[in-house]
Order: structure tokens, then C-alpha cells, then sequence
């Protein structure tokens, strides 16, 4: 038990460890203690035969996900030692250390029964990597959703004109990922850019040249615009403690809003960078998918299709930001646009490529039976030729081929956004679909 709970707090969680529980009264005592340690996961440690009523009661009150350990103590019992023993109490003894398997039958079959939520590990209590990883891949799984659950979402403006796929349920993304959406105006940020020093300004300035790779063409008086507006974001978020934006506005007809909304690319890609993920044209359930990928550390850029390069077998996505810097091969460049993305406005905008290597991309889906999904691809980002146009842009290649991936992916009805992460995690997306008990898709 020790060794279990050890191994655990290695994973960066709090470990409540109740110790053995082999008897009903201990186990009633523990449903209640582990309910008023208001556990996230609960790690099921079947160290030999147990009667399903001794675990029942354990699990029952805490009402969160469990995952069932069948750890053997090696991997497999020394026969010949065994039969030697010459003493049948002492084998029944040496018996119940590698009985932990027997139960499982049982206990899953009463969870099954009752309506508990539960997954299980099977392997070794040493020398397991594959068995350990997965368990630390439900820690890590476990923390991603104390953390959606623990978000704040602002949202700023409102949906982008015409996109019907954008448009979401607020009430049962609280539903489904917990968290709180907070409505922050432009007003307000607008209101914020006038309480803005000259010398913050100039510091911000400055780090815009230390951070991105501001290209000539940049005037100074757009980098002080954007660096008055990325100052507000940051009091903003601050003011309302945000953990993740999602925004549109074009201030039509407030020359004010209208400045201010055409100058936070940069703000937003700095935000975005250090964990507080923007995404833009108030794409909500993107907001989601990126503060998701943030949450597990692989960043979580915003990106949608391009087009595709059947010679190459490639597919170009990108955006018009904001870029997740943090995951960036080399510098992100930063360069003026007198068109944004193809839509009405200009300003500066950045230009970066995803970190050549394995990637994911994940899509939070509302699908056309009204459930949230998670919709996963794992691919590579590549070196080569992109847009050179100020945009997020980089080449994907797929296992699957560009063609079918194209088909696989639209055919589950995804937003046209998503998200971009670097690494291949779609093991632990689907384990966080399983804690909130929501489908996964795996495309490639």
C-alpha cells in the first residue's frame, strides 16, 4: 500500500491514503473520509482476495471515478519455491500475495451492478513501465480535469457572423467540463487601454522584441498599439482571474472598440503562451480543447484547415492567431496585414510553424445528437514550404493519408477549428473523455 501510494505522489497529486480497508465498518469509515477529502480519482489498490462488501461502501459516497490496481507483487510466482514451503498455511499465505487477481471479478461485477464508474490496470507492482504508465497517465488525466473543472472562461463579444458550427451550449459545457463562464465586455478592455502607461508601454514594446521576431515592415506605432492593448488583456484577466478567452468584436462604429479589437493578436499570443489560451472568433468549444492541451502541457495552439498538398500528402492548418509561442519552431515572427485572415480590418499579426515532431490535434464536438465528443487525430508536423502570409501555419502528415484523414475527421461533424498540441497523447485525451463520461474518437 505504502509503495502504491508513494509511486502515486511522484505524479504531482495530493494522495489521501486510507490504508487497508478489510472490513464493512472500515470501509463505511472510508467512503466518508474520502468524501470529505473531496477526492478527484479514486486508485483502487486490490492487494489479494477481497469480499465486494468490504469495497463497495468505499467508493459509493465519494462519487468520482475509480480505477481498479490488479498489481501482482512480481510477474510471475516461484514455483519450485512455492511447493518446497513444505507448510500449507504458510503457502496459503505465499497464495493470498499473488491472489489479487481473484476479486476483480467481483468487485467489477457489483460496480457494474451499482452504477459505479470504473477502469482498471492490470500488471505488476514492480517492473512494470507500460503498467505504470498508464497509471500515470490517469493521474495526469485526473489533474486535466480538476482543472477544467476549476476554470474560468471568459467570454468577450460575441459569435463570429454565419458560422453555425461555432455556435455552442454554454450551460452544458459547465455540465460536461465544470468550470465557470464569465461575460467580460470590450468596453471594459477599451476602458482598461486608457489607464496604460507610456514607460508599461514601452517595457511591453521592448518585449515584443525579446519574445517574437518583430519584422522590419512593423511600424512603432503599431507595436505601441498592440502593446497598449496586450497590457489591458493582462489586467483583464487578472481583474477577472481567467484561465482561458474566448472573443470576437469588430466595433463597428465605436472608433474605440474598433482600435482596440484590431490590435490583440500579440497580447493574445502572450497569453496564450503562459496558460491562459485565447481563441479567436469566439469559438467556445475551442476555448475548451486548447485550455485542455494547455492543461496537459503539449500547448494547445488554435488552427484550422488551409488546404491540402496531394503531391506532398500533407495538410497546411494555421490561423490568424493568436499562437501558442511555447510550442513554436524557432521564433514567431510578427508582421503587419492590411487584411485579417481574408475579413475587414488590419494590424499586426504572427507567423509561426508548430514545433517540427508528433503532434495532436483535438476538436471538442457537439454533435448532431447534442453530446460533447472528443474528436482526436495524432500526426507529425514536418518541415517545408508554408504560407509566408502572417499567419499560425505548418505542414501535418497523417498515417492515414491526407485524403482519408480529410474524410474521417469532417465526418464526425468538428467546428472547423481545433486544437494543436505537440506529442502524442491520445491515450490520456481518451482517459479524460472516460472521468467526465464523454465519448472519444481516435481518427489516426
Amino acid at each position: 500500500m505504502e509503495t502504491v501510494a508513494e509511486r502515486l505522489s511522484t505524479y504531482g497529486s495530493e494522495v489521501v491514503n486510507l490504508g487497508l480497508i478489510d472490513t464493512p465498518e472500515k470501509a463505511l469509515d472510508a467512503g466518508h473520509d474520502f468524501r470529505k477529502a473531496d477526492v478527484d480519482i479514486i486508485f483502487l489498490y486490490v492487494t489479494t482476495y477481497a469480499l465486494s462488501s468490504t469495497v463497495l461502501p468505499v467508493v459509493q459516497r465519494a462519487k468520482v471515478p475509480v480505477i481498479l490496481l490488479n498489481l501482482a507483487p512480481s510477474a510471475k510466482i516461484d514455483y519450485e519455491h512455492f511447493n518446497q514451503l513444505g507448510n500449507r498455511t504458510l503457502m496459503t499465505g505465499k497464495w493470498l500475495e499473488y491472489c489479487s487477481a481473484c476479486p476483480v471479478p467481483e468487485i467489477s461485477n457489483v460496480f457494474n451492478r451499482t452504477g459505479i464508474d470504473f477502469h482498471q490496470v492490470t500488471g505488476t507492482l514492480e517492473d512494470d513501465p507500460e503498467c505504470w504508465d498508464e497509471i500515470a497517465d490517469w493521474v495526469e488525466a485526473a489533474r486535466v480535469a480538476h482543472g477544467m473543472y476549476h476554470n474560468r472562461l471568459g467570454l468577450m463579444g460575441h459569435y463570429y457572423n454565419g458560422m453555425l458550427d461555432i455556435y455552442t451550449d454554454i450551460t452544458q459545457q459547465c455540465g460536461v467540463f465544470g468550470g465557470h463562464m464569465e461575460i467580460v465586455e470590450v468596453d471594459e478592455l477599451s476602458a482598461l487601454r486608457r489607464e496604460v502607461s507610456d514607460t508599461a508601454i514601452a517595457e511591453r514594446v521592448q518585449r515584443f522584441q525579446d519574445e517574437f521576431e518583430v519584422m522590419p515592415d512593423c511600424s512603432q506605432a503599431e507595436l505601441e498599439r498592440a502593446a497598449r492593448t496586450s497590457l489591458a488583456l493582462d489586467q483583464m484577466v487578472a481583474d477577472h482571474d481567467l484561465g482561458s478567452l474566448a472573443y470576437y468584436y469588430m466595433g463597428t462604429g465605436n472608433t474605440e472598440n474598433l482600435d482596440t479589437m484590431s490590435s490583440v493578436i500579440l497580447g493574445t499570443s502572450l497569453l496564450t503562451a503562459r496558460g491562459v489560451p485565447v481563441a479567436g472568433e469566439f469559438e467556445i468549444k475551442n476555448a475548451q480543447a486548447m485550455k485542455i492541451m494547455d492543461l496537459f502541457g503539449v500547448g494547445g495552439s488554435f488552427t484550422e484547415y488551409y488546404g491540402i498538398d496531394f503531391d506532398d500528402d500533407i495538410i497546411l492548418l494555421g490561423h490568424d492567431g493568436p499562437g501558442h509561442l511555447a510550442i513554436a519552431e524557432g521564433k514567431t515572427k510578427v508582421k503587419p496585414l492590411e487584411v485579417y485572415h481574408g475579413k475587414v480590418g488590419d494590424g499586426l499579426s504572427v507567423e509561426m510553424s508548430v514545433k517540427h515532431g508528433p503532434v495532436t490535434l483535438l476538436s471538442v464536438v457537439q454533435s448532431g445528437d447534442g453530446q460533447l465528443r472528443l474528436l482526436i487525430a495524432e500526426g507529425t508536423s514536418e518541415a517545408g514550404p508554408i504560407l509566408e502570409i502572417g499567419n499560425t501555419n505548418s505542414r501535418y502528415r497523417f498515417s492515414i493519408g491526407a485524403r482519408t484523414f480529410v474524410n474521417d475527421w469532417n465526418s464526425h461533424g468538428p467546428a472547423h477549428h481545433c486544437a494543436v498540441g505537440v506529442g502524442h497523447i491520445a491515450s490520456k485525451l481518451k482517459k479524460l473523455a472516460q472521468l467526465l463520461d464523454i465519448e472519444a474518437i481516435q481518427v489516426c
